[in-house]
């Protein structure tokens, strides 16, 4: 981020304005460019190239901040080992982002077809008002899409892009929130106090976890970039009453839960065949285990103590002998 600040703005206090970047690797794009300038017509004078040790670890983060500094074109020369599948999904999401097509893949073998290339492209206009690409990979995506977005509220990106949202059917979501102990960003979140089930958009990875093991197949992933400041505040996106134990009412679990949990054992299992076993689904933690510590027939019910011996007993032993 930082030599992709210092080439731009260098650039434009030399005086020029609107200057493209090429992101080449350190062998094959180096040769090819060296190739070209020996004997080809070299570079176009407003391109300035990028040597990076790796392409696959140019993503969508560093072209956005490579267009939000003041570039008007990221151009990406490919190489015979490069991961193109990797850099085109990491292309269409920096355009995504972006709202046009500000970053381009070459992939050509001839310093000829090279120079053809850069000098039959578009002149594209760079950012008015460039930013400084500071924090986290994430963070500059966003500060990135932003600048070069200011009036766009929400940004439809491709499938498996790293940013979205969750989407949840009330209908079928029963708050077991087993979506919120698999979350490996705590973009998923409950309420301590009442069946709720929160989420935080601009932490989700929409990595796919909480779709995979919800069990009621209520959640679906909405690849999207929110630029509001709604991204950072945690919504509700479920909730429902909570459950009075019908003992003491004390408020535990969920009404839809414990109704299920009712319609699917009350009558269909031999443990809650009569009435009291039922009650027992109604009841807390604290209520059921005394119910069930009281109930005939209970199998969990061991055999009567034995009776405290006193020094009686002993003596009357001693007698009968």
């Amino acid at each position: 981020f930082n030599r992709l600040h210092t080439l731009a703005s260098t650039f434009r206090k030399a005086g020029a304005s609107d200057p493209r970047l090429l992101v080449h690797d350190e062998t094959y794009g180096t040769e090819l460019i060296t190739l070209a300038a020996r004997y080809g017509r070299g570079l176009p004078a407003d391109v300035i190239p990028l040597s990076v040790s790796a392409l696959s670890g140019f993503g969508h983060a560093e072209m956005l901040a490579a267009l939000a500094c003041g570039f008007g074109q990221v151009s990406v020369l490919i190489a015979p080992r490069s991961e193109t599948d990797v850099l085109a999904h990491e292309t269409a999401l920096a355009n995504a982002m972006a709202g046009r097509t500000g970053v381009t893949l070459i992939d050509v073998a001839d310093p000829d077809a090279l120079c053809d290339t850069l000098y039959g492209a578009d002149p594209a206009p760079a950012l008015a008002n460039p930013v400084l690409p500071l924090g986290t990979r994430r963070q500059v995506s966003r500060l990135a899409a932003k600048a070069l977005q200011p009036e766009a509220a929400t940004v439809a990106l491709p499938d498996a892009a790293p940013y979205g949202a969750v989407l949840v059917d009330t209908d079928a979501c029963t708050l077991c929130l087993s979506c919120v102990s698999l979350c490996p960003a705590g973009a998923l979140g409950d309420n301590p106090d009442k069946p709720q089930l929160r989420f935080q958009e601009d932490a989700c990875l929409q990595c796919g976890l909480c779709a995979n093991i919800c069990p009621e197949q209520a959640i679906t992933l909405a690849p999207q970039m929110n630029l509001t400041d709604a991204a950072f505040d945690q919504r509700v996106l479920h909730e429902e009453d909570p459950f009075a134990c019908v003992e003491c009412g004390t408020l535990f679990g969920s009404k839809s839960t414990v109704e299920r949990i009712m319609e699917k054992l009350a009558g269909n299992h031999a443990m809650f065949s009569n009435p009291q076993a039922i009650r027992m689904i109604q009841m807390c933690d604290n209520c059921r285990i005394q119910a069930q510590y009281h109930s005939q027939n209970n199998p969990f019910t061991s055999k009567d103590r034995p009776a405290v011996r006193t020094t009686d007993d002993y003596l009357s032993d001693r007698k009968d002998h």
